[in-house]
C-alpha cells in the first residue's frame, strides 16, 4: 500500500471513529474538516520531503557525471603523456563514476515521477477538502431539517394518542351536563317561585308558531283548504255574525219599546 493509500485508510478510520463517538453532526463535520486539514499539512510535508529527495538525487547524478568527465579528461592527459597505465586507471575510475551517475539518474527519474503523482494527489486532496467545506453548511442544514421533522413526528405521535381526545370529550360532556342542570334549576325556580302567569305566556309564545306550521304542512299535502278559501270563509262568517247582531239588536229594541209601553199604561191606571 502506497503513502496515499495509507493516508486514505487513516482518514476513513478517523471518520468512522468520529461517527461512532459524536452525537452532534455539526460538531462532527467541523471536526472532520479540522482533521482533514491536519492530514493535508502532513501530506504537504511528505510532498516537500519527496521534492527534496528529487533535488538531492539530481544533484548527486550531476555530480557523478562531473566526476566521470574529470576522469575522462585525466585519461586523455595520461595518453598524451604516453602513460597508458595511468590512462587505464583513469578510465576505470571514470567508469565507476559513470555507473554511479547512471544509478542516480535512474533514481532521479523514478523520484520525479513519484513527485508528479504526489503533487496531483495533493491537489486532489486539497480539492476534496474544499468541497467538504462547501458541503458542510448544506449537510448541517439537512441535519437541522431532519431534527425538525423528527420533532414534528414526535408531536404528531402524541396527538394521535386517543387518550387525550377521550379526556377532551369527557370534559365536553361534563360541561354540557352542568349547563343542562343549571338550565333545569332555573326553569324550576321560575316555575315555583316566579310569576306563573308570565311563564304560561312564555310557553304559549314558544309554541305559537307550531299550529301555523302544522296548517301550512296540511295545505302542502292537500289535507286542508288553500289559504284564500279559508280567508273567504272567515269574511263570510264575520258577515253573518254582523247580520245576526243587527237582527238581535232590532229584536232587543222592539222588546224595550213594548216594555216601556206597558210601564206607561200601568202608570196611567
Amino acid at each position: 500500500m502506497g503513502f496515499f493509500g495509507r493516508l486514505a485508510t487513516l482518514i476513513k478510520s478517523n471518520l468512522n471513529d468520529l461517527i461512532s463517538k459524536s452525537e452532534d453532526p455539526e460538531k462532527m463535520l467541523t471536526q472532520i474538516i479540522l482533521d482533514m486539514n491536519t492530514q493535508l499539512v502532513e501530506v504537504k510535508k511528505q510532498v516537500a520531503v519527496a521534492i527534496a529527495d528529487q533535488k538531492r538525487l539530481e544533484r548527486q547524478w550531476q555530480a557523478e557525471k562531473g566526476v566521470a568527465d574529470e576522469w575522462h579528461k585525466k585519461a586523455m592527459l595520461a595518453v598524451r603523456a604516453g602513460d597508458d597505465e595511468l590512462a587505464k586507471e583513469a578510465l576505470l575510475r571514470k567508469k565507476e563514476h559513470e555507473q554511479l551517475a547512471a544509478g542516480y539518474e535512474d533514481q532521479f527519474k523514478k523520484q520525479s515521477a513519484a513527485v508528479s503523482q504526489v503533487k496531483l494527489a495533493l491537489q486532489a486532496l486539497n480539492n476534496k477538502i474544499g468541497e467538504a467545506k462547501r458541503k458542510k453548511d448544506l449537510l448541517i442544514a439537512r441535519n437541522n431539517r431532519a431534527k425538525a421533522m423528527e420533532e414534528i413526528q414526535k408531536a404528531m405521535g402524541k396527538l394521535s394518542d386517543t387518550s387525550a381526545f377521550d379526556a377532551f370529550s369527557r370534559m365536553e360532556q361534563k360541561i354540557e351536563q352542568r349547563e343542562a342542570e343549571v338550565e333545569a334549576q332555573g326553569e324550576l325556580s321560575e316555575e315555583y317561585s316566579g310569576d306563573i302567569l308570565k311563564n304560561k305566556f312564555q310557553r304559549l309564545e314558544a309554541t305559537a308558531g307550531a299550529d301555523a306550521d302544522l296548517e301550512a304542512l296540511k295545505r302542502e299535502m292537500g289535507m286542508a283548504p288553500p289559504a284564500e278559501a279559508k280567508v273567504a270563509a272567515r269574511v263570510e262568517a264575520k258577515a253573518e255574525e254582523a247580520e245576526m247582531s243587527a237582527a238581535e239588536m232590532a229584536e232587543l229594541e222592539e222588546a224595550l219599546a213594548a216594555l216601556k209601553k206597558r210601564e206607561d199604561v200601568s202608570a196611567k191606571g
